[in-house]
């Protein structure tokens, strides 16, 4: 039934998809860099530009501070709201066309009285028949988890018990996936994460994990919870080692990076799935990876993970949704489509740094997605601006003046 409508939905996207597959254009359009297109110019050369516009003096050469150049930072202001990469990243990608959905769009099912039929039968099917099938399935998967896993921590350490709980784990989460109605395309199946190994991916969404984990067997890292959260963690850890941190030494980063190299240095041991820009971004763009993971000097195998909204919208907002709302948007979609690439393992190069290698992995990974390679740190999306930022701009503005003034008293 499911694939049946899900078929349909590609139907009447399949015109839109096929033109622009025609034009050579992208399905997934990611945003564009920039709205304001200029020409890329020093803090010198543009307040020079405005002293010369504001005055009939020659200002090139002023030594002290001038009123106009006030004008050059509000400028820059006006522009970086205007040109703003990091925001948009935290919100929901705007569809071309509607995909039904009231959360895409909350006036388009008044447009007609054809549409608004095919709006109301979609809400039938989608909260009355495939919604209770899919939280049935999601409890399901999830309780065989935690039971089977606590039982098979009673086996001795051995291949049986490793086979065992790579089989269990495998199941109960294509069982997961097929709750939220997951139909993935993974590509290049000879590039997967092998043991010893860490696995790097973008991250949109908590269903990464089971989207990934469905094809293979992982080394979860993370902090421990409590709850629900809390006996699934516990449960998982006695048949398979992954790797859970307290809350007090999340923040030890000596104490992580040991933890991680002795894990990788066990080549029996399944690879670790990390997501290095450790929050949710609307799978339009990658933002900077956090270098921690880089440092350990094992093999690292890149994934890109890329979903298609135009069924539903795997991205998190954290800010706006809880988790259990979360999974309720997703499990009252259509379904969830997406493409996973598996890219050829990647090593440290010699002279090359962890922010310099995280940047390439980061890089091949946005490639291959489709994706916008931003350096910005997803920790912006609840911080503020760090003072550094400011402070590069005050002291360009310092070393300009201070420059003219030497250059004066030369002369």
């Amino acid at each position: 039934m499911t694939f049946y409508l899900v078929s349909l939905l590609k139907f009447f996207f399949s015109a839109k998809c096929k033109g622009a597959k025609d034009n050579n254009h992208l399905l997934y359009k990611p945003y564009s860099n920039a709205i304001i297109a200029k020409e890329p110019t020093s803090l010198e050369e543009e307040i020079k530009e405005i002293r010369r516009s504001g005055s009939n003096r020659d200002l090139d050469h002023a030594s002290e501070f001038e009123m106009s150049d006030i004008f050059y930072f509000c400028r820059q202001g006006v522009e970086s709201i205007m040109d703003d990469e990091v925001t948009k990243r935290f919100s929901a990608e705007e569809l071309e066309s509607w995909n039904l959905l009231t959360r895409s769009n909350y006036n388009f099912q008044h447009i007609s009285l054809r549409l608004t039929v095919l709006w109301g039968l979609g809400v039938v099917i989608r909260y009355g028949f495939l919604l209770p099938l899919r939280v049935t399935l999601a409890f399901t998967g999830v309780g065989l988890l935690v039971v089977l896993t606590s039982i098979i921590g009673f086996l001795p350490n051995g291949r049986m018990k490793n086979f065992l709980s790579e089989q269990v784990h495998l199941m109960c989460y294509r069982i997961c996936v097929r709750a939220l109605t997951a139909i993935i395309t993974y590509h290049d199946s000879e590039n997967k994460p092998k043991n010893g190994g860490i696995c790097v991916a973008n991250h949109t969404s908590p269903i990464d994990v089971i989207i990934l984990a469905s094809d293979g067997c992982y080394a979860m890292v993370g902090q421990i919870h409590g709850g629900l959260m809390g006996v699934i963690q516990k449960s998982m850890v006695k048949a398979c080692p992954h790797i859970w941190f307290e809350r007090s030494e999340v923040k030890d980063r000596h104490l992580v990076a040991k933890r991680l190299s002795d894990h990788v240095e066990d080549k029996t041991k399944l690879p670790i799935l990390i997501f290095p820009e450790g929050t949710c971004i609307n799978n339009t763009s990658v933002m900077m990876f956090k270098k921690g993971s880089f440092e350990i000097g094992s093999t690292v195998y890149p994934v890109a993970i890329k979903y298609d909204p135009r069924f539903g919208d795997a991205f998190w907002n954290s800010s706006q949704f809880g988790m259990v709302n979360y999974l309720l948007r997703m499990m009252s979609s259509w379904a969830i489509v997406c493409s996973v690439w598996y890219l050829p393992p990647m090593t440290r190069e010699e002279g090359e740094d962890a922010v310099q290698f995280a940047n390439r992995v980061k890089a091949a990974i946005a490639r291959q997605g489709g994706l916008v390679d931003l350096l910005w740190d997803g920790g912006l999306k609840r911080g503020k601006v760090k003072d550094t930022f400011k402070e590069e701009q005050q002291k360009l503005y310092s070393k300009m003046l201070v420059g003219t003034q030497e250059d004066r008293s030369r002369s």
